[in-house]
């Protein structure tokens, strides 16, 4: 009854809160304007760390490039207002005219005190572990959407719904149509997450649900848009030095081709933080996978048809933070683009020799969640051992490398068309400079 009285004081005191912080603000001095600046670059050799289709295999594997990213980040607050512009330009070193030059946010957002607010805008989204919405900061252009927020946090809950809705051009001539070139994936997409946390208890839970709508059919030619729809839940429990996360998620509807889509996923994550310099952790991922893969031998082509998708996609999640550090999941795709699933044992540990100074190792088993059908193969995809190093060396740059070795099975090389000469290596050293270059307040 509380919780409902809240909310319902919050949906009719919002206008007057508005207005009343309006005739206050000429007394408080709470305006803050900010500018922040990022230089990251990103150098990496790659010996099989993403995959080499088929049409590629005559390239070979090997590959050395530096990456860059330039950021100019402005911010302004007050007590009803906020504002974010991000400004990006991503590019490989040596790259002649194919640098990227791109707005990542621009929104504004209107609070109240009584905890509504009303974000629009093009804006960065992160819920829960970001396994499913999160900005995917480790791609240099990272992932944003143009969209309209609404939200409501107060009284230990917090719910927000997200409204999308894109299209190419301003005019009429070409109708409603969204197809390749867009900025975005999707054509329109409607979510809602709500959250809680416990009081009595150091426990949270999210609910999230997903309507995606795909562009489907030809322009002018019996055009329409597919839905998708995702829908689960996301558990943190955190006692004492230990923590505890779980999540569930299914997907049903249709793609963008008409195919019937039943997918599931389900992960569970344990960490142990005995002392300030150790840790350890624990977990296992399973995504479903399609039913029925066919991998046809190099150099022939397969013809599948399948009624029911249901290999499970991740959808906008950060996805280079689970399922191996080299990328061979759920970023590269497989043979013919179906997915037989995957199955992520994995087990780590953090040790900080120094305050400013982490060093991590991390183990993953990786497996399929079906088996292929025109072919007994084993399971196994193979292991992949990660060290990955930070240190923080001023309070605005920051120096980090990792080294990645994976051991294919031949399960691998088929699924991925990846070298079986030895093992998968990738390498990467990072230097990140991140300096506020102004902040005033009046």
């Amino acid at each position: 009854m509380k919780t409902l009285i809240c909310i319902i004081a919050a949906l009719f005191l919002f206008p007057l809160a508005a207005s009343a912080q309006d005739t206050t603000q000429t007394t408080r001095r709470d305006n803050r304007l900010t500018a922040d600046l990022q230089f990251l670059t990103r150098g990496e050799i790659r010996d099989g760390g993403l995959s080499a289709v088929e049409s590629e295999a005559a390239l070979g594997d090997h590959a050395n490039f530096v990456l860059g990213r330039a950021r100019l980040v402005v911010g302004f607050e007050k007590s009803y207002l906020s504002t974010k512009i991000d400004l990006r330009q991503t590019g490989i070193w040596g790259q002649a005219g194919g640098t990227s030059f791109n707005v990542y946010e621009a929104w504004a957002k209107l609070n109240a005190p009584v905890g509504l607010f009303l974000q629009a805008g093009r804006q960065s989204l992160s819920y829960d572990d970001e396994r499913i919405i999160g900005p995917n900061d480790w791609a240099m252009d990272g992932t944003s959407h143009d969209a309209l927020k609404l939200g409501f946090e107060g009284c230990g809950h917090k719910a927000h719904l997200i409204l999308a809705y894109n299209q190419n051009e301003e005019n009429m001539t070409n109708g409603t149509s969204y197809y390749t070139g867009g900025a975005l994936p999707y054509k329109t997409m409607q979510t809602a997450w709500y959250h809680y946390d416990f009081h009595s208890a150091p426990l949270g839970l999210s609910l999230l649900a997903m309507n995606i709508g795909m562009q489907a059919g030809l322009p002018g030619n019996n055009d329409h848009i597919e839905w998708q729809h995702l829908y689960g839940g996301y558990a943190k429990y955190s006692p004492s030095r230990w923590s505890f996360e779980a999540s569930y998620y299914r997907q049903t509807g249709h793609n963008e081709n008409g195919q019937a889509i039943k997918a599931w996923m389900a992960s569970l994550l344990a960490k142990w933080q005995p002392s300030s310099t150790f840790g350890f952790k624990a977990g296992f991922d399973y995504l479903s996978g399609d039913d029925y893969f066919v991998v046809p031998q190099e150099g022939h082509i397969g013809l599948i048809q399948h009624d029911t998708l249901r290999g499970f996609a991740s959808v906008f999640g950060s996805h280079h933070q689970f399922y191996g550090a080299m990328d061979f999941f759920y970023i590269s795709t497989f043979v013919h683009g179906f997915s037989p699933g995957l199955q992520n044992a994995f087990i780590g540990t953090t040790v900080k020799p120094l305050s400013n100074l982490s060093i991590g190792i991390d183990y993953h088993y990786l497996a399929m969640s079906t088996r292929l059908r025109d072919i007994d193969m084993d399971m196994t995809l193979g292991h992949e051992i990660e060290l990955e190093a930070a240190w923080q060396i001023k309070e605005d740059v920051a120096l980090s490398l990792g080294l990645s070795f994976m051991t294919g099975t031949e399960t691998m090389q088929r699924l991925k068309r990846a070298s079986s000469d030895g093992p998968l290596r990738w390498a990467w050293l990072s230097l990140n400079i991140t300096p506020r270059i102004f902040s005033k307040a009046w």
